[in-house]
């Protein structure tokens, strides 16, 4: 790709990406600080992925979800997940209808743009199975009646590491399918002080306001899409995920023992389309090594699975990867 051509997706780039301060300065009149978790849920809406928050109760995971999505002008739904949940609470219903005696489609809250999963990890396995065709598919089946989603279609699911009582791990299969798995951590001293004087009320409601509407976010992804990538950086993605697999042809034998399974291709597909949505964050049309190395634990801390030996060593799969980080070249 030419300089020329560079220097016109930049400014392509410049253009589109002006809603992203909006979306911002907007989201920031309900939360305080949390810089890392809202650009990683708007590298979500752009790159088109599903994202997994993580974090103690009370980190305001819930709140910065129905905030970014309130300055969208789409659809949200919120659906709290409990044990004693059913598919047909998630996806709709067939419904008898006694003055036609015929049956009639009911939908369920999945027919949304925006969907807020709210502690996932308390629904059942057929729950998850549901929701998980709904993510890849992007379509539900009803009866036998087959309904596609609305585009944009994104889930942004919340659960809580400590509650180990009444919930149902994600299956790997389901949790493959996060674009991004994002820890949520405790705000600083200063912030929290902000928190305090914020919404230190009985009453206290702050209303986002819309900036974009679903038309425009689907143009920035398109825009997404035309971010230069240099093979460089494609090869550099690669050898980052195959190290995942195949530490020893990289010099880190010792990780060998530590990873039971590496990332699959998914994960290097990700990391390229995150990449680029990170890079449009920062208003430029190509991807730097940086941008891999900023977003690349969000994709993979969730598809590298540690061995039992990395558990009684008391290593984390977050441990793994950045090791290899500081090890693979950058080009």
């Amino acid at each position: 790709m030419t300089t020329s051509e560079i220097t016109a997706i930049n400014e392509k780039v410049k253009k589109e990406s002006s809603f992203v301060e909006g979306v911002l300065l907007e989201t920031q009149k309900v939360i305080v600080g949390q810089k890392y978790l809202l650009e990683r849920l708007l590298v979500g809406f752009l790159a088109n992925g599903h994202i997994l928050l993580e974090g103690v109760p009370g980190l305001a995971k819930t709140t910065a979800v129905k905030t970014i999505a309130a300055t969208i002008r789409t659809k949200f739904q919120r659906v709290q997940f409990t044990p004693d949940m059913l598919p047909a609470d998630l996806t709709g219903t067939l419904i008898y209808d006694q003055k036609t005696s015929d049956f009639k489609v009911r939908k369920g809250p999945i027919f949304a743009n925006i969907i807020l999963a709210d502690e996932i990890n308390r629904a059942p396995a057929k729950v998850q199975s549901a929701l998980l065709e709904a993510m890849q598919e992007r379509q539900v089946t009803i009866g036998e009646e087959t309904f596609k989603l609305d585009d944009p279609f994104l889930v942004l699911a919340t659960q809580n590491p400590i509650e180990q009582e009444g919930t149902y791990p994600l299956p790997e299969a389901q949790v493959d399918r996060f674009m991004l798995k994002v820890k949520v951590d405790y705000p600083s001293k200063e912030e929290e002080l902000k928190i305090l004087q914020r919404m230190g009320f009985t009453r206290k409601n702050i209303e986002p306001q819309a900036i974009i509407t679903p038309q425009e976010l689907l143009r920035a992804r398109g825009v997404v899409d035309e971010i230069y990538i240099d093979e460089k950086i494609q090869k550099y993605i690669v050898d980052i995920v195959d190290a995942t697999r195949s530490p020893q042809n990289y010099g880190l034998g010792n990780l060998k023992s530590l990873i039971h399974y590496g990332a699959s291709p998914r994960a290097s597909i990700y990391l390229a389309v995150a990449s680029r949505a990170y890079a449009f964050l920062q208003g430029r049309g190509y991807v730097t090594p940086q941008d891999v190395k900023s977003i690349g634990m969000d994709v993979l801390r969730h598809r590298v699975i540690i061995s039992y030996e990395a558990e009684a060593e008391e290593k984390t799969s977050e441990d793994v990867i950045k090791t290899i980080f500081n090890e693979i070249a950058v080009p």
